[in-house]
């Protein structure tokens, strides 16, 4: 899948000197994606009047401040180079106005209408609509209607500022363009009415609006379509009286429309057979258009915002599916998890429960140690205390700080030091099989202690002659820190409520590294451990399962471990797991199309796996996206109740696990505070590793740097704590 370096070998990124370090690919992408999902999500919010929405509505005021000859004057009213004119619309001559569009539904209908009875009409559009609905306006242009803007957001500017005025502007106007390729002067307020209704809220608005360019134009007939009174009484409304000229206000947007366009094809044939004209505003004044053609960059700039809107119409459609998906995803793991790691639990508890014949013969342990001074000696004495008989074998994987010597020092029967150069963990293990003695191979990492009990209950499953591989019970010992108890929550619920979950369905995907064990026929007949990918634990489990063996869980076999105490190691640690997971699942691909256990495997484990622990985690960050978006955004309510489903739903099985694993509940405490901060860490790393596996990037071994901490394993079974320090337990 992609090149591997040796897990300790030097850095590899800029020259030594070099004055500048270039950001990598792998860091950079994710960066980019965020902030372009962020752009993308925030101009929908807007487009979609989520964001910056204003529906206050100003009260009526006084009008003393507005011209006596603009309240007694026409609908259209010039405020342009500092004149105070108004007009009329000539006898006979009607100029239908639609507000609100254009809407896909009955936008089409009206259109078809007026264009039945070969009228025209004046559109004023908003541009939240325009944006989403280009084409429509593109084809009233185009019929010989015209356009005018009625601000983007539809706010009452009476509340707004010179600023947020040039903003409504500017973005209709920019719909406007990138729809049609046209600028229109024309311009109808939100929440505007007749002439006479100018105030002195509104009066200032209507002469700023003509220092930008714009004629303000009102009504003086309302047919209040939006009332839904019925079509015969919408023609009423609409119909002037004495053949005076007029400006009609109907809707083409807002709502059900369909009394609307009955009136409208009842409306015109009557009036036009009553000597009247339905004319663009422009052509019933006689005047030059109120549209101009735009070329140049201005017109790019708007197609690129009509293609903008679309995209994110487009990417924020995609990543509603994808929400539905990871919602489906995670309820059906949880309910898995819930029913199966139950009737696995029951399974393994009952007194008549047994694998086989008991298994008493030695077991060879293989513990590869790289620097593991600070802790050697605790694995070391851990094992010596097994109730079960042992050889250990500790390969030194080219350690620098005497951690061959520490254990050769300890001079203990039955533990013997291989000593290689540094080859890494897969090849130690390797090297370490060659060397041991019998046929049962426990593996564990060198800062992990085991239970006096551990590798009994470890190896028991070997009774049954189809079992080729064991995994056992990692514990966080570790986890008096916040990072550290965030890690036990996810150890106890995640990896061992679903290796429950994997042992039912027969296809547990990973034997973890600090404890499971091996029949050694198992391993040679699939060719030992391998360095082919970052995460051999993952990879030899796949290769068991494709050659026809059980792995099983022994829940008795618990061991204690190190986990990262900082949020930089944790990093390198989760990074390397989550990148060495996709590895083995592509490296296993093969297995779909293949036969018997091979193929088995490969259609019922890989999709578990690649669904449940790569594209579930990979997507599951939506769920806190549009958590905070909704919060923000609205609606809030239902938001924040769905996300508390969502946390319950984990809460519950959380609980379920620390109860299966006879845990203390009190570190649940924190379950709310790790699914909003651990949580996001997790969703950076694994998409940082698909970033790393798309774009061929390497990715060497990661050696944390351990404590010591965790000492020994508790001295009763089910008392889940282990003890800190120095001192050993026997």
């Amino acid at each position: 899948m992609v090149s591997r370096t040796n897990r300790r070998g030097s850095v590899t990124g800029a020259r030594a000197g070099s004055p500048r370090r270039r950001l990598p690919m792998r860091l950079l992408l994710p960066l980019l994606v965020l902030v372009a999902l962020v752009a993308m999500l925030m101009l929908r919010g807007y487009v979609h009047s989520e964001i910056l929405a204003d529906h206050r509505i100003q009260p009526e005021a006084a009008t003393d401040q507005v011209p006596e000859k603009i309240l007694d004057g026409g609908p259209v009213i010039d405020t342009r180079d500092g004149r105070t004119t108004s007009l009329r619309v000539p006898d006979h001559r009607l100029v239908l106005t639609f507000d609100d569009g254009p809407d896909p539904v009955w936008t089409p209908k009206v259109l078809d209408v007026l264009k039945k009875h070969h009228a025209h009409a004046v559109f004023f559009v908003t541009g939240t609509m325009t944006s989403q609905y280009p084409e429509l306006v593109k084809r009233m242009v185009d019929e010989g209607h015209e356009v005018g803007l009625h601000t983007f957001n539809h706010p009452d500017l009476s509340y707004q500022s010179h600023r947020r005025i040039d903003w409504e502007l500017s973005t209709n106007q920019l719909a406007i363009t990138g729809a049609a390729g046209i600028r229109t002067s024309l311009f109808r307020p939100p929440y505007s009415s007749f002439a006479n209704a100018m105030d002195d809220k509104s009066w200032p608005v209507t002469e700023y609006i003509g220092t930008r360019g714009y004629i303000t134009v009102v009504d003086n007939i309302d047919s209040e379509d939006w009332k839904k009174p019925g079509v015969d009484e919408i023609v009423r409304r609409a119909t002037p009286h004495g053949g005076k000229g007029a400006i009609v206000l109907m809707h083409d947007s807002g709502g059900d429309r369909h009394q609307t366009v009955r009136a409208l094809d009842t409306f015109l044939p009557k009036l036009q057979r009553q000597g009247y004209t339905f004319d663009n505003l422009t052509e019933a004044l006689g005047a030059p258009s109120a549209s101009t053609e735009v070329t140049g960059p201005d017109l790019w700039k708007g197609k690129a915002w009509i293609f903008l809107v679309s995209a994110s119409d487009g990417i924020t459609g995609v990543l509603v599916v994808c929400l539905a998906v990871i919602g489906v995803l995670v309820i059906s793991r949880f309910v898995l998890m819930l029913l199966l790691s139950g009737a696995h639990a029951r399974r393994v508890r009952r007194k008549s429960f047994s694998w086989g014949p008991p298994v008493t013969e030695p077991v060879s342990v293989l513990v590869p140690a790289y620097n593991e001074a600070k802790c050697i000696e605790n694995t070391v004495r851990s094992l010596m205390a097994s109730e079960h008989p042992v050889e250990v074998l500790v390969i030194d994987d080219g350690s620098s700080d005497g951690t061959a010597r520490i254990v050769e020092g300890m001079g203990l029967p039955n533990v013997r030091v291989v000593r290689q150069l540094n080859a890494g963990k897969p090849a130690a293990l390797n090297r370490g099989m060659a060397n041991a003695r019998h046929d049962l191979i426990v593996m564990m990492d060198g800062d992990t202690v085991f239970e006096p009990s551990t590798v009994r209950e470890l190896v028991q499953p070997f009774g049954d002659p189809r079992v080729g591989a064991v995994a056992g019970n990692a514990k966080v010992g570790n986890r008096d820190t916040l990072i550290g108890a965030w890690q036990h929550i996810e150890y106890v619920m995640g990896f061992n409520l679903d290796r429950r979950m994997y042992d039912l369905m027969r296809c547990m995907p990973t034997i973890p590294g600090a404890v499971g064990a091996f029949r050694r026929s198992a391993l040679e007949r699939v060719g030992g451990m391998s360095d082919d990918t970052l995460a051999e634990d993952t990879d030899i489990t796949m290769a068991l399962h494709r050659d026809g063996w059980r792995v099983v869980y022994a829940e008795k076999a618990r061991a204690w471990t190190e986990a990262p105490e900082s949020v930089q190691q944790l990093w390198s640690q989760r990074y390397r797991w989550s990148y060495g997971t996709m590895q083995a699942i592509w490296k296993h691909r093969h297995a779909v199309l293949e036969r018997g256990p091979s193929g088995r495997f490969g259609r019922v484990g890989l999709p578990l796996v690649s669904l449940f622990m790569v594209l579930a985690p990979l997507l599951a960050p939506l769920i806190d996206v549009f958590l905070l978006y909704g919060v923000v955004f609205g609606p809030t309510q239902k938001t924040i109740v769905a996300w508390l489903g969502v946390l319950a739903l984990q809460a519950v099985c959380a609980a379920y696990a620390f109860r299966l694993d006879r845990e203390r509940m009190t570190h649940l405490i924190s379950l709310p505070l790790q699914q909003i901060l651990y949580r996001q860490l997790m969703y950076v790393v694994l998409l940082q590793s698909w970033i790393t596996a798309l774009t061929g990037g390497r990715l060497r071994w990661q050696k944390l740097r351990r404590s010591g901490g965790v000492a020994a394993p508790p001295t009763a079974p089910g008392e889940g704590t282990p003890v800190m320090g120095g001192s050993t337990a026997r």
